[in-house]
């Protein structure tokens, strides 16, 4: 009988096609809505290997189900959604997407960081409100981003490609890591400092590290008191990173000047939300990969990683150890 795979989300053919061709696969019929609890569920007990999104729970329950799992390929660089030591216990395999994607999630980063420092989404809708009467001195401005400095909090490889754009508009480049990044200060003049350091000097303050015990709730209230009146705050890591609240607080007392979010602690965000009545708030549904040329190598490389381990070989990109 031919080893069972079921992918958690409907993807493009083409990209499913290699393993059609060799196993026997199942497709959550619905791209934008997640696939319910009980089906994974279900899915898990017979599967072989799961392609899962970063909004799956893969946890102890999963892995004590599926007995027959060997393998779960995870369409993401982070794999916060996945109980990695369980998995360990288990027996399976787990794999990200890493590399495929820095370029693109710096592009966007950057886009976010532009976006919301030029208020081109507010001055985009005043347009279309028809609210453009005539010319003003200070109409819908902004703030400058050249020549400006920015604060990378987490420099792996999506931090150091946004440097390398930040670089372009000739700012500072400030960054604080677990570990010093020695080619990336040689390349780009970026200077290490403490997290204090950097959120009080920076003017944008970029998020990027990844969400883990000690990443969760990073920015708090007092990390926001600490940053300049005129500072923009970027995440584009993972929501919980951040106290919504706080960071509501914040910008509704001007502590910080605006921000620029494509993650949140619930995703979708609920319409309601605070944050998005505030004008100083530019927010993206988690788009950061999202290119299609980068969504269709992040799903090859997933297939690749499946197809690897249920013919006995290595993963290229797994992430626990054996």
């Amino acid at each position: 009988m031919k080893p069972y795979i079921f992918i958690t989300r409907k993807l493009p053919d083409e990209a499913v096609e290699p393993l059609k061709n060799k196993y026997e696969v199942t497709m959550w019929d619905k791209e934008d809505v997640a696939v319910p609890r009980s089906v994974l569920l279900e899915e898990a007990k017979k599967a072989d290997a799961l392609l899962t999104m970063l909004s799956d729970k893969i946890d102890e329950e999963i892995f004590s189900v599926g007995e027959n799992l060997k393998v779960v390929a995870n369409l993401a660089v982070g794999y916060d959604n996945i109980d990695i030591q369980k998995a360990s216990e288990h027996g399976v395999a787990v794999c990200n997407t890493p590399d495929v994607l820095a370029d693109t999630t710096a592009d966007l980063t950057f886009a976010l960081l532009m976006a919301t420092a030029r208020r081109i989404v507010e001055a985009a809708e005043f347009v279309k409100e028809g609210k453009w009467k005539s010319w003003a001195p200070l109409l819908l401005a902004g703030h400058d981003i050249h020549h400006k400095t920015i604060g990378i909090v987490g420099m792996g490889s999506i931090g150091s490609t946004v440097a390398k754009r930040a670089k372009g508009f000739d700012m500072n480049i400030l960054y604080h890591n677990r570990s010093r990044k020695m080619d990336v200060e040689a390349e780009l003049g970026a200077i290490y400092c403490s997290f204090d350091e950097l959120v009080e000097s920076a003017d944008f303050i970029v998020c990027l590290t990844p969400l883990t015990a000690e990443t969760k709730d990073l920015f708090t209230k007092d990390v926001f008191k600490k940053m300049k009146k005129t500072a923009i705050f970027i995440n584009a890591s993972r929501g919980p990173v951040v106290n919504e609240e706080d960071l509501y607080q914040a910008l509704e007392a001007s502590d910080i000047a605006a921000a620029g979010l494509d993650v949140f602690e619930q995703e979708p965000i609920d319409p309601a939300h605070p944050l998005l009545k505030l004008p100083n708030v530019v927010a993206l549904p988690h788009i950061g990969s999202a290119s299609i040329e980068t969504r269709m190598d992040m799903m090859n490389m997933c297939v690749e990683n499946i197809d690897l381990v249920l013919s006995g070989q290595e993963s290229k990109t797994r992430v626990n150890k054996k």
